[in-house]
C-alpha cells in the first residue's frame, strides 16, 4: 500500500515537529539579534568615546590659553568647565624640572606639574606611541619665541604600559616664552630679554564637578645684567613613571641663547594653582 506525500511525513518518526522548529529558529533569531545589540553598543560607545576625546583638545587647548591670563595676575581665578562621561582629570605636581644658567653659571631651577585627561585605552584607543602636537602644532622647543606664541604645550599622546594605568591622554605642561627689545638712549643701547614661565601647583582637589580652576598666586621677578648667554635645561622628574623625554618630545632637552654682550636679562616666574573639581 503506497502513501502520498502527507501521509509519509505525518509516519516519519525522525521528522522534526513544527512547534520544535519554530522554537529553534525564535531562539537563532534572538542570539543574532543580542550579538548584534552587543556590537551596536560596543560601536556607539567607541564613537562616543572618540567624540569625547576630541571635544576635550578644545578644552585643554582653553586651559593653556586661560593659565597665560591668570599667570602674570595675581589673585585672578578662572574656572574651566568640561563633560566627560569615559575619562578623568588629573593633575600630576612636581613633573618638569627647568633650570636657567646665566653665562655658565646655575641661576635657578624651577619645578611645575602638568594637567591630564585620561581615557582608558579599552574605551578609547588610538595606537601605541601615537603622538599629537595641538599647540604649537610645528614647533616643539619648550622655549618659544615672541609675542604671540604660548606658554604651554598642549598634546595628544598613547604610551604603554605606564605605571599609573594605560590611557589615550591629552596633556597641557607649561613651556618658556621669550621677548627681546632694545632700547637707544642718548649715548648706549641696551638689549632687554625676558623670559616668562608659568608653574602648575596643586590647589585643593574636591573632585565636586567637572571643572578646573586656575587661580594667580604669586610672581617672583630676577633681573640679570652683563649676560651674553642663556642656557635652559628641561629634567623628567617623573621619567620612572614614564612621564619621560620620549612623553613629552621636546625637540631638544636644552636650549642656548647668544645674546649681545652687555644684555639685561629679566626671569619672570607665575605660580599658578591648580584645582579639580572646585565649586
Amino acid at each position: 500500500m503506497r502513501y502520498g506525500p502527507r501521509q509519509s511525513l505525518r509516519r516519519d518518526k525522525s521528522a522534526v515537529s513544527p512547534a520544535i522548529s519554530t522554537v529553534i529558529l525564535t531562539a537563532a533569531v534572538v542570539v543574532m539579534i543580542l550579538v548584534a545589540m552587543t556590537f551596536a553598543n560596543s560601536f556607539l560607545d567607541s564613537r562616543m568615546a572618540e567624540n569625547e576625546f576630541n571635544t576635550n583638545k578644545q578644552f585643554m587647548l582653553t586651559t593653556g590659553l586661560q593659565m597665560d591670563d591668570i599667570a602674570w595676575t595675581i589673585g585672578r581665578t578662572q574656572t574651566v568647565r568640561y563633560s566627560s562621561k569615559y575619562g578623568n582629570m588629573r593633575f600630576e605636581s612636581a613633573t618638569l624640572n627647568y633650570t636657567f644658567k646665566v653665562d655658565g653659571q646655575v641661576l635657578f631651577s624651577n619645578v611645575t606639574g602638568m594637567i591630564l585627561f585620561n581615557i582608558p585605552v579599552s574605551t578609547y584607543t588610538i595606537s601605541n606611541n601615537y603622538f599629537e602636537r595641538i599647540s604649537p602644532a610645528s614647533n616643539g622647543s619648550f622655549l618659544q619665541r615672541g609675542t604671540s606664541v604660548p606658554v604651554s604645550h598642549v598634546f595628544c599622546v598613547e604610551k604603554l604600559p605606564m605605571s599609573d594605568g594605560n590611557y589615550t591622554r591629552i596633556v597641557v605642561v607649561p613651556s618658556i616664552r621669550m621677548l627681546d627689545s632694545t632700547i637707544t638712549g642718548p649715548s648706549s643701547t641696551t638689549t632687554y630679554f625676558k623670559f616668562y614661565l608659568p608653574t602648575l601647583e596643586p590647589g585643593v582637589h574636591r573632585y565636586l564637578s567637572q571643572s578646573i580652576t586656575l587661580t594667580g598666586d604669586s610672581i617672583t621677578k630676577i633681573v640679570k645684567s652683563g649676560v651674553s648667554q642663556v642656557e635652559i635645561t628641561v629634567d623628567f622628574l617623573d621619567a620612572g613613571l614614564g612621564f619621560d623625554s620620549d612623553f613629552f618630545k621636546f625637540e631638544r632637552l636644552s636650549e642656548t641663547v647668544n645674546l649681545p654682550p652687555g644684555s639685561v636679562v629679566e626671569f619672570y616666574i607665575g605660580k599658578v594653582r591648580v584645582t579639580l573639581g572646585h565649586v
